[in-house]
């Protein structure tokens, strides 16, 4: 392989280790072991730790896994007061974890008849509010609404009793709690449109955010990004995520989640300076890849060129990943996006490149890495010809003669004009041609 510079040689020790079983690095590689779902249960609270259980329950091809997420929803909603919830857990259950955890008519009909008494007095009060025309108690009649829809799953009324409360917020902290509101009950039933909006509501009333509100905002645009598949603001977002956050937030996201949602997209979407300045130099988000080990070396190897060691994390992170209820639709796309990004970074230095060696540090087969790099010169995200018989990648570099050439023209056009253009001011003012206010009399 042939580089462009004196160093090409080191450059190739370095890619010729990063292939190689054995590496010099000591660095050890995560395991591929299942998700211990007592300890990722624990990081969250309320209902979006229900719907992250159910969510394994639903996706993960391990039994046992399956029956231990379902078990821990079933406990954790006995703690709630959502009835439907219960119901849809025990019919998935279907008795495989004992009559410990069968069907509690008892309970449901007990929950039921409170939240009926609870509801008609709530209604009560707010009939009594609205007449008398209290705006404050009115706000807050609405607002207790919304947390007793929210308690019991009627996620769409608990959103327009929370927006009902906007008209009578007479504060900006009013505000801010209405948009927390709409945001967490949005997040809830995936409408991902409402939380930008209400994100940007909230971010209208600076003199009232608090630090860890402002974290919270950051992080529910960032989860509205991703969701929408703009993984480049999804990443600057998270970036943006403060220290104040800790776990405030668990209700809908753990510090964890911060670190690997913002990584990910980061790898995805960030140039090698971006992903220098705002990832690895950033002391803030370094707090938050610090709770996730994995995701802090995989980006490091990357940006070191450590393909190899990078993509062994990749790998055995994605079974997990293809749990979280957030992440799994995008985590193809994603994997797909820094395999690409690492194999244009792999390229760039050098004017030829062999398909054997790259092959072997990307531990796939000469065939394979051969389809992606000719899929990638398709998509002209590669300047290159590959020689199919030689197994050889050949860069097309530009004719940099010509392209300087063509910047001298550029600029000589550019200060011709600018020359004419004051010429012709000046012509203007030496004429007394400069047009005049009249002044009105």
């Amino acid at each position: 392989m042939e580089a462009e510079d004196e160093q090409s040689n080191a450059m190739m020790d370095e890619i010729y280790s990063n292939g190689c079983e054995e590496t010099a690095r000591s660095r050890p590689i995560i395991s591929g072991e299942q998700l211990d779902i007592e300890a990722y249960a624990s990081l969250y609270q309320g209902r979006t730790k229900i719907t992250r259980l159910l969510f394994i329950a639903d996706h993960c091809d391990n039994v046992s896994m399956r029956l231990e997420a379902l078990r821990m929803a079933y406990d954790e909603i006995k703690k709630g007061e959502n009835t439907q919830l219960l119901r849809e857990v025990v019919q998935k259950i279907d008795g495989r974890l004992g009559p410990n955890y069968a069907m509690d008519a008892a309970w449901c009909e007990s929950v039921d008849r409170r939240a009926e008494q609870r509801k008609e007095k709530l209604e009560n009060e707010l009939n009594a509010y609205r007449t008398n025309l209290i705006k404050e108690s009115i706000r807050m009649g609405y607002n207790d609404f919304g947390d007793f829809y929210y308690a019991h799953g009627a996620l769409g009324d608990a959103f327009k009793s929370y927006v009902r409360t906007r008209d009578y917020c007479t504060t900006s902290k009013h505000i801010i709690h209405m948009c927390m509101s709409a945001i967490l009950v949005s997040i809830e039933m995936g409408q991902f449109t409402h939380v930008t909006s209400y994100v940007s509501k909230a971010e209208q009333t600076p003199e009232a955010l608090e630090p860890a509100t402002v974290a919270k905002l950051r992080c529910a645009a960032g989860l509205a990004h991703l969701e929408a598949k703009k993984y480049k603001l999804a990443a600057r977002k998270f970036l943006e995520v403060g220290p104040d956050l800790l776990n405030s937030y668990n209700e809908v996201i753990a510090p964890q989640d911060v670190a690997t949602y913002g990584g990910l997209c980061a790898l995805a979407s960030f140039d090698r300076a971006e992903l220098k300045s705002k990832v690895i130099d950033n002391v803030s988000f370094r707090n938050f890849l610090e709770l996730v080990p994995e995701v802090r070396e995989l980006i490091n190897d990357f940006y070191s060129s450590h393909y190899a060691s990078c993509l062994d994390y990749l790998g055995n992170l994605k079974a997990n990943l293809l749990l979280d209820i957030h992440l799994h639709d995008h985590v193809e796309i994603l994997y797909d996006q820094i395999r690409n990004k690492a194999l244009i970074q792999y390229t760039h230095p050098f004017v030829s490149v062999d398909l054997n060696m790259m092959a072997n540090a990307f531990k796939t087969t000469v065939a394979g890495i051969q389809k992606e790099l000719e899929a990638l010169i398709t998509d002209n995200q590669i300047q290159a010809r590959i020689d199919s018989h030689n197994k050889i990648l050949y860069a097309r570099h530009a004719d940099q003669r010509n392209a300087t050439f063509q910047r001298v023209l550029q600029t000589g056009n550019e200060f011709d004009q600018d020359v004419r253009a004051m010429l012709l001011r000046t012509n203007l003012l030496k004429h007394d041609y400069n047009q005049r206010n009249s002044r009105k009399l």
